[in-house]
């Protein structure tokens, strides 16, 4: 039962907040919901195009609590109390909720995830780009065992591909695109064990020079495991940490270029200034490689030889959307989930306000009556946001009540465990004597671990364009690709799609099945 005492210091610090005045009348809130109301009755009209482009944005540790933290944090970047601002996201018609479990984990990791919301099959944690019968670490459960990314139908179809990652091109969630790995973690050849190299297997970077090797655009950090053992890096060269992994002395940068043809535009580059003064129209191939591991933290980013998500992908589109047959483009705002595990909360909005900037910078560039654009998460993260904070509250600020067990203050951000778990003299710390509104303050956590880990609830997919209402429920995570591929009319399911003639519909089967799989009742 909460105390009286704690109810009257919650009213009193409510009533004090900062009410818009507009809000204060009730012809606001039902002016509102009658303008909602009429969006929603016109989603009784089906965009049943063929999804010539697909944009596939995907926010690495993106829980529902992140996406309402950021949500909040956008508009108080705009001086705005928070909660009532849209994100970008926010915007798209459908909303569906995705189960995230891997084959072998309640809790899921990035790689499994990856592995089905890209190829259409779930597998087990820790392996990507294969099924179930792959058990991680072990080289011979790979080979019969892989399984082909919705990127890979895409480019069979003769459509243009891209990846643009914060994270290592050749980390999980990228790497189920092209890859098929038996361990998330065998970056290089250097972190392989030799038994898997005396079996055969290939590391992830290899494998991305090799397996597509016309992918278009392929941006993001990762430098150090495209060259020989410790040769110097481009930009940090004093840092050994920074220096060339590779084991076997291939530059696979070179690799790239020499499986290029030659009458193409080739272009590989590695800092912002280089991205952004590329005339798009002369670039046929891509390689952007920003950082030797993953790219910075947007918050710490150099904004001379560091792109942000945003400029990557509206280079990106630029490029990629030249081919008249349309494009599949997969952009990871992979950091999310990295701020989360460091108990950053600061860094992880900020990525993922970064990624909403993107999505709507997607979005000016191009048509939803054309374009598919599907954004989710692969997972949660044990990140909430509480503690009865009153309107405007900042969302890296103080609960407005004392813990009424331990007499101290607290944040409204905390974690169910992870490193800001601190005792000092015995008790928790008190968090009114530290700044935590910095950049890499760790937030409170309730259990101590190095690392926070995942969070196991579904996570929401947002769609718009065409097909969009065929994620509309609660959905298995392996779903995603095969509404993606339906939709653009790629993959094996090509039953439904119309002769060349009418390519820019579908045949009247799509229509029949999305009415049977989304009822209009639903929509009133």
């Amino acid at each position: 039962m909460i105390s009286p005492f704690l109810v009257l210091a919650i009213g009193t610090c409510l009533t004090n907040s900062l009410v818009p005045e507009k809000e204060k009348d009730p012809k606001y809130w039902r002016d509102q919901a009658q303008e909602t109301l009429k969006y929603a009755l016109k989603l009784q009209k089906l965009n049943t195009n063929v999804a010539k482009n697909v944009i596939m944005f995907l926010g690495d540790g993106m829980g529902v609590s992140t996406v309402t933290a950021a949500r909040i944090l956008k508009g108080q970047l705009h001086h705005n109390p928070g909660e009532e601002t849209r994100l970008e996201m926010d915007k798209f018609p459908f909303v569906a909720l995705s189960k995230t479990y891997n084959t072998n984990a309640q809790v899921p990791d990035s790689a499994g995830t990856a592995t089905a919301y890209l190829c259409g099959v779930k597998a087990n944690e820790g392996t990507v780009g294969v099924s179930a019968a792959t058990e991680r670490s072990r080289c011979n459960t790979t080979q019969g065992n892989e399984v082909t990314s919705i990127l890979h139908w895409a480019k069979d179809a003769g459509k243009s591909v891209g990846i643009v990652t914060t994270t290592r091109v050749n980390h999980a969630t990228p790497s189920a695109a092209y890859a098929h790995s038996a361990d998330r973690d065998w970056y290089s050849d250097n972190e392989m064990p030799p038994e898997a190299l005396s079996q055969g297997c290939k590391d992830i970077a290899y494998q991305l020079m090799h397996n597509i090797r016309d992918i278009d655009v392929i941006m993001g950090g990762g430098r150090k495991y495209m060259y020989p053992k410790n040769k110097t890096d481009v930009e940090y060269e004093s840092d050994e940490k920074a220096r060339g992994t590779r084991l076997d002395g291939l530059d696979l940068v070179d690799t790239w270029k020499s499986f290029k043809p030659r009458h193409k535009h080739s272009h590989f580059i590695w800092n912002r200034t280089e991205l952004l003064t590329l005339d798009p129209h002369n670039v046929d191939y891509l390689l952007g490689l920003f950082e030797p591991g993953d790219m910075q933290y947007e918050l710490n980013r150099n904004n001379v030889t560091d792109p942000s998500l945003s400029e990557m992908v509206v280079v990106a589109i630029q490029i990629l959307r030249k081919n008249p047959k349309g494009f599949f483009l997969l952009v990871e705002g992979g950091r999310i989930d990295h701020g989360h595990h460091e108990g950053k909360a600061k860094q992880a909005l900020h990525e993922a306000v970064e990624m909403d900037r993107a999505i709507g910078q997607a979005g000016s560039l191009t048509s939803s009556e054309d374009t598919l654009t599907v954004v989710t998460a692969d997972h949660s993260h044990v990140f909430t946001f509480g503690g009865y904070t009153p309107r405007g509250n900042s969302i890296f600020g103080l609960a407005p009540m004392l813990s009424d067990t331990d007499k101290k203050p607290f944040t409204a951000i905390l974690y169910g465990n992870g490193p800001g778990y601190k005792v000092v003299g015995g008790e928790r710390e008190n968090v009114s004597m530290v700044d935590y509104a910095h950049n890499n303050y760790q937030a409170q956590s309730a259990v101590p671990l190095r690392h926070e880990t995942h969070g196991g609830e579904d996570v929401a997919v947002f769609s718009k364009g065409p097909m969009a209402h065929l994620l509309h429920g609660v959905h298995e995570q392996n779903y995603i690709p095969h509404v993606m591929a339906y939709a653009a009319c790629i993959g094996a399911n090509l039953d439904h799609c119309a002769p060349a003639s009418s390519a820019g519909s579908l045949a009247a089967g799509p229509l029949l099945l999305a009415l049977a799989l989304f009822p209009l009742s639903v929509l009133f």
